[in-house]
Order: structure tokens, then sequence, then C-alpha cells
């Protein structure tokens, strides 16, 4: 049964709130334990993203979890003609508070470390790591699609944290695939962060990644197995 929509906001805004506490806490964490490491640091933060989604998948999950603008759409996209997932309306308002929620999750991470917030300057651009984006955003997205419609959602909690904790080391950009977290990620000039100027062009490859990861489900798993 699903949840009214306050109770699914309030799941979406706080789980996307905490993800981008998690990515840029331990971003921060690791930036000051091996300072002349980055493959330490990015190891650091990939364990802890990969396993704090992994626990807010599995907490949010029976209220709401996608906790990602390009989940919530292709939600809204594979379900429009048939009246299932997202409305039009929901979608707005879960971009919205997921969005909101990332923001406010940085400011946090950067609060809790005594970090002043500032823009972030790390500059995140050139066509290899866009192309790296639309590969993580599209495997993201074929997988939470492939599981909804073979009604293995049960599997959603370890199978995204695996593969966002895979894809921060095989893609270029290192995996963001997600359009909130990118826009709160860029309050924290630390180790997580991406300067305000490459946000556009990371959400520009989402978009792409999802459009491409939907069609690789659907063409994969044409009807929907679920009960």
């Amino acid at each position: 049964m699903t949840a009214p929509l306050p109770r699914r906001l309030l799941a979406e805004g706080v789980g996307t709130a905490l993800l981008v506490t998690v990515v840029v806490g331990s971003g921060i964490a690791a930036q000051r334990l091996s300072p002349d490491d980055v493959g330490l640091q990015l190891l650091e933060n990939s364990v802890a993203t990969m396993l704090g989604l992994g626990v807010l998948v599995a907490l949010l999950g029976p209220v709401s979890a996608h906790l990602n603008p390009v989940i919530s759409a292709a939600d809204w996209w594979l379900g429009r003609r048939g009246g299932s997932g997202l409305g039009g309306r929901d979608l707005t308002a879960y971009a919205l508070v997921q969005t909101v929620g990332g923001v406010l999750g940085c400011l946090l991470a950067n609060a809790m470390y005594d970090v002043p917030v500032h823009l972030a300057t790390t500059d995140r651009s050139g066509a290899q790591v866009l192309l790296g984006e639309v590969v993580a955003t599209a495997g993201l997205v074929a997988l939470v699609v492939a599981l909804a419609r073979t009604g293995r959602l049960a599997l959603a909690a370890p199978a995204v944290g695996a593969y966002i904790g895979a894809a921060y080391w095989f893609t270029s950009s290192t995996s963001f695939a997600n359009p909130a977290v990118t826009v709160g990620r860029a309050f924290s000039d630390t180790f997580a962060g991406i300067a305000p100027a490459s946000v556009p062009g990371f959400v520009l490859a989402q978009l792409v990644g999802a459009a491409v990861g939907v069609a690789l489900a659907v063409t994969l798993y044409p009807k929907d197995a679920t009960p």
C-alpha cells in the first residue's frame, strides 16, 4: 500500500539529506585522515557511501526511497500510461524535496566538521568525465528499473549500494548519478565537492544516462513481472 504523499516526501527529504551527509562527511573525514593519499581517500569515501546508501534504502524503502530525481523521473515515465508510479505533480514535489534535502545534508556535514560554507571549487568537466556520468547513471537507473520490473525490489538496498560503491571506481566521474546530490555537493569546498559551473553538465549527463538506463531495462524486461 502506498504511503500518503507527506510521509513519502518526508522520507525522500530526510533520506537524500542523510545520503549527502554521508558522502560529504566521509569525504571530509577521508581528506583529513589520509591527506597525502587520494586513492585511499576515494576508498574511504566510496565504502562509507556504499554502506550508508544501502542502509538508507533499507530504512526508508517501505515508505519511499528514490533519493534521486532521475529514479523518480523513471518511475513517472514508466507508469504514466498505466496510472502506476508517480504523477506529474508528485514528481515535481519529489525532485524539489530531494534537492533541498541534498543541500541541507551538505550543510549538516560541513557543520559537523566545522567546515566553513563555501561553494566548491573542484572542477569536474571534460567529455570523458561527462561520459563517465552518463555510464554511472545509466547503470543505476537500469538496475533499479530491472529490479522493479522483475519483482526483486527486496534486493534494492544491497544491490544499489554495491553498484554505487563499484561505480566510484570504474567511472571517470566517480559516479554522482544523482542531480540532487550533485547540487548539494556544490555547497562544500572539500574532497567531495563539485564547482557550481560543473553542475549543469553533470545534471545533463545524468538525464541522458537515465534515458539510456530506462531504454536498456525496458528492452531487457519488456513486461512488468511484478504481481
